[in-house]
């Protein structure tokens, strides 16, 4: 017998799972990999995690069919910010029991409380998750709230121990610190962290962008994930570094709708402006690119965007910046 999980890294999800290989069923982590879940690479440490519960790990990138079928046309609609958290863990689910056959699995397990999360893991939230994941056969097991629903498939025909399971509610960690205590657990995620829909400075980001471009590209989401993002009043978009790492990422992406702003003999910010920008949200660009350098304020300053060199004062002081910010 063998099961897929949903894993996002976090303890329930890894408690989950060790309910399940606990019982001799095998089990594969999967993560499914929307573009939202962090700003970082973690699949070295999932694949640990995984490990440490006794389950394979693999990580699925649905990344582009996420932007093209959910995040802006979801059935549920969007919780607090822009997280369709209802239409999303649906997809999740869908892009799960479709692997069923070819990993020759016979369920799916997810991590999910009930009660935990006020949009997607409400009972009723549940049932539209189960509806619009087309879970027919009713594959969908919640080990950490089992107890709490109505037996699922794999519990009504003994491919699972119901009462081996748990029966956790509300958003109190009591439990699961207790389960992790249990099974030496101390690697995991803290709770509530990860998405970046659910952050409104970054659901700004998205607005903006939908404001002004009519698709979204990977390449496009990534690129919202890093540096400062301003708008400026012709509408082109400016991306500036925030530190040295943020500068470095910057600088590997590859976007056909932005081009760099060179500096010469100044340490600074490294800075990005769509390539369509209007003359005069250059000239602010230009300006706006040398304040976030060392630049003397005083002076002119020579900066190449598109292969042409352009001379440029920077402002005074950051504030009359503030403005642009998306």
């Amino acid at each position: 017998m063998k099961a897929l999980a949903l894993f996002s890294g976090g303890l329930d999800s890894m408690l989950a799972m060790k309910l399940i290989t606990s019982q001799g069923i095998e089990v594969k982590a999967l993560n499914i990999n929307i573009g939202f879940g962090s700003r970082s690479d973690k699949k070295d440490i999932m694949a640990k995690r995984a490990a440490l519960v006794g389950a394979s790990f693999e990580m699925i990138d649905v990344r582009n069919e996420y932007l093209q079928k959910v995040l802006f046309n979801p059935k549920f609609g969007y919780g607090k910010h822009y997280n369709p958290c209802i239409d999303c863990h649906a997809f999740m689910f869908k892009t799960a029991l479709s692997m069923l056959e070819s990993e020759k699995a016979s369920f799916i397990i997810t991590g999910e409380v009930l009660g935990q999360r006020p949009m997607s893991q409400r009972a009723d939230a549940m049932a539209k998750v189960k509806s619009l994941a087309s879970d027919e056969e009713d594959l969908i097991l919640r080990p950490m709230c089992a107890k709490n629903l109505q037996p699922t498939k794999p519990e009504r025909l003994g491919w699972v121990d119901r009462e081996k399971l748990e029966g956790i509610s509300g958003r109190s960690r009591k439990r699961q610190l207790e389960l992790a205590k249990l099974f030496n657990l101390e690697d995991f995620e803290s709770p509530g962290g990860g998405c970046l829909l659910t952050l409104e400075s970054f659901a700004k980001k998205i607005k903006d962008f939908k404001e002004f471009s009519d698709s979204m590209q990977v390449s496009d989401s990534d690129l919202l994930k890093y540096g400062r993002h301003l708008r400026l009043p012709f509408k082109a978009k400016m991306i500036i570094g925030r530190n040295e790492l943020e500068n470095k990422l910057l600088q590997g992406f590859k976007n056909e709708n932005f081009e760099e702003i060179k500096l010469f003999d100044l340490v600074g910010a490294y800075s990005l402006l769509s390539k369509d920008a209007s003359k005069e949200d250059l000239e602010l660009a230009l300006k706006i690119a040398l304040t976030y350098t060392k630049a003397q304020k005083d002076k002119h300053y020579e900066l190449e965007f598109k292969g042409q060199r352009f001379k440029a004062l920077a402002f005074e002081d950051k504030q009359s910046i503030q403005q642009y910010f998306v």
